[in-house]
């Protein structure tokens, strides 16, 4: 994804904890204008890239901007430019809600307290409620609210959906889909609900132990691989069927049901056609996507 206009930069980043690789050797572009979900499992070292990004961790080596600064030098001015929201986020518990909210809006001179106000109407918040006392759903909906109402031009997620019910998530997912209407927007999200991330994104980075396995767009990523189920019109199915780059296959005597890669649709006609066989295609869902990249 190299770009002269990168928001983001990441150059032989490269990351240790005691004996665990949590980034090797990193490059990254990250444009403007996307929604870009970032996949992988428990440690393949996505909350470590995004907390590289907006210098909460440095690297062993390696060189990260973000806006064009050393990530680690970012000051004020460009963290105003980047909210972010993640799991473990701690709030002060102390406040009521509307304090808390009146708090931070007072370092950003941009605060859109339209904004503001429909999502806590659209969330159903609470604002004279004391922020110790709110559920861990209230919680992360309240840490979205701080990160988005100020407009960043970055915006990070990381997990920002696990404690919200199927309905927040949902309105959630509009809600990302109406900001990155601003094409100088961008957002990352890393989320394991890979059913939602997929109705919103447009980009995909899959990570695994420390490295990036794909850096795509996602329409990219959906052409690659294709579920195919075949069933002999005639008898048995020869013992090895005739496609290459078979990422799995489920069979019996009569019918196979495969995922394959790098194939075109006529291609996949001709070859079930040569083994005398009906054929029926259909795209794969993110998360059959991300078990055939990932394993």
């Amino acid at each position: 994804m190299t770009n002269a206009n990168s928001i983001v930069q990441l150059r032989n980043i490269s990351r240790r904890f005691g004996r665990i690789q949590a980034l090797d050797n990193i490059d990254l572009d990250i444009s403007p204008g996307k929604i870009i979900g970032l996949l992988g499992a428990n440690g393949a070292g996505k909350s470590t890239l995004l907390r590289h990004i907006i210098g909460l961790y440095l690297p062993d080596t390696g060189k990260c901007t973000t806006f064009g600064t050393d990530a680690a030098r970012l000051a004020p001015k460009e963290l105003a430019r980047i909210g972010y929201v993640h799991q473990e986020g701690e709030l002060l518990g102390w406040m009521s809600v509307k304090q808390l909210i009146r708090y931070v809006s007072a370092y950003y001179s941009n605060w859109n307290r339209q904004l503001e106000e429909k999502y806590i109407d659209d969330f159903d918040i609470s604002i004279k409620d004391r922020v110790g006392a709110l559920s861990p759903g209230q919680r992360q909906k309240l840490a979205i609210l701080l990160a988005i109402a100020f407009e960043p031009e970055l915006l990070i997620l990381d997990e920002p959906a696990s404690a919200l019910d199927p309905i927040a998530r949902s309105r959630f997912l509009d809600l990302l889909l109406h900001i990155i209407q601003d094409e100088k927007r961008t957002i990352i999200i890393s989320s394991h609900i890979l059913s939602d991330v997929e109705k919103v994104i447009d980009h995909t980075l899959i990570m695994r132990k420390g490295k990036i396995l794909r850096d795509c767009s996602f329409d990219a990523l959906r052409e690659e691989f294709v579920k195919v189920t075949l069933t002999s019109l005639n008898g048995d199915l020869p013992a090895d069927l005739p496609f290459e780059n078979i990422v799995d296959c489920q069979r019996n005597n009569t019918k196979a049901v495969l995922t394959v890669q790098k194939y075109s649709q006529d291609q996949l006609h001709d070859k079930a056609k040569a083994i005398n066989c009906d054929i029926e295609i259909r795209p794969l869902s993110l998360e059959e996507i991300y078990k055939a990249v990932a394993g």
